[in-house]
């Protein structure tokens, strides 16, 4: 996620990454994601980078709502693993993954219930591809931008 805001030459000041490690992203009431989501409203961001769609919520509802909300405050939100665009198609695709997502958190919910599931120990490299991050993209309004990690 940072490697591609350098590759871009976007600024990314320290404060504009925000952190949910530990929270899951099947609820809306996360410490990094209020953040973003002030700081969207409040500072005005340019473009906003996310690894996966299910970086930013696990049920497809959430995911809509706030791409929507984001969006309203004239942020671009990106996904990385899948550039989207308004088309009907890949919307469709967003649907579909948001659906998947849910259902991905349906199954972890059940094993964690069964005691069939232990969190594991993630390498570097895994909790960068999960990552959620917003950049400010040099739009020439002198806007600034955040990234959001999420795990």
């Amino acid at each position: 996620m940072l490697a591609h805001a350098q590759a871009q030459n976007w600024n990314l000041p320290p404060e504009r990454v925000y952190r949910d490690d530990g929270y899951s992203g099947a609820s809306l009431r996360r410490p990094g994601l209020d953040h973003l989501r002030d700081a969207v409203a409040s500072v005005g961001l340019d473009r906003i980078l996310i690894t996966a769609p299910d970086r930013l919520a696990r049920n497809y509802v959430h995911q809509v709502l706030l791409v929507e909300e984001l969006q309203k405050h004239g942020a671009e939100v990106v996904f990385l693993d899948r550039p989207m665009s308004r088309d009907s198609h890949d919307q469709l695709l967003l649907q579909i993954r948001g659906a998947v997502a849910e259902y991905e958190r349906t199954l972890i919910t059940e094993r964690m219930r069964r005691g069939g599931w232990t969190p594991r120990k993630t390498s570097r490299l895994r909790r960068e591809a999960d990552s959620l991050a917003p950049v400010s993209g040099g739009g020439g309004d002198g806007r600034s931008a955040g990234l959001l990690r999420c795990r």
